[in-house]
């Protein structure tokens, strides 16, 4: 029975790894469309474009990402602390 808990245990850490890579690698996606975003904006000032809805969907994203470092930050709890060890060092 110990043996399928930790099993179970295992597989559910390993999930919450996934999910915090995938986190992690959406905050980096969306930083980059913000940055685009902000250049597109510039863009459209120079061009005397309104940019009311560009400044919107950048409200959006932005707000997204706050989201997502919210969810980053409670996986990250969730987490086991790390050991100690040193990669490669001894185990004893």
């Amino acid at each position: 029975m110990t043996t399928l808990l930790r099993q179970i245990e295992k597989a559910w850490l390993s999930g919450n790894v996934m999910q915090l890579d995938f986190v992690r690698r959406e905050i980096e996606r969306m930083r980059i469309q913000v940055h685009r975003q902000r250049g597109e904006i510039r863009q459209l000032q120079r061009a005397g474009i309104p940019t009311l809805s560009a400044e919107a969907l950048l409200d959006r994203m932005l707000n997204k990402i706050d989201e997502l470092c919210i969810e980053r930050d409670r996986l990250k709890k969730e987490q086991p602390p790390v050991k100690g060890r040193v990669l490669g060092g001894r185990s004893w």
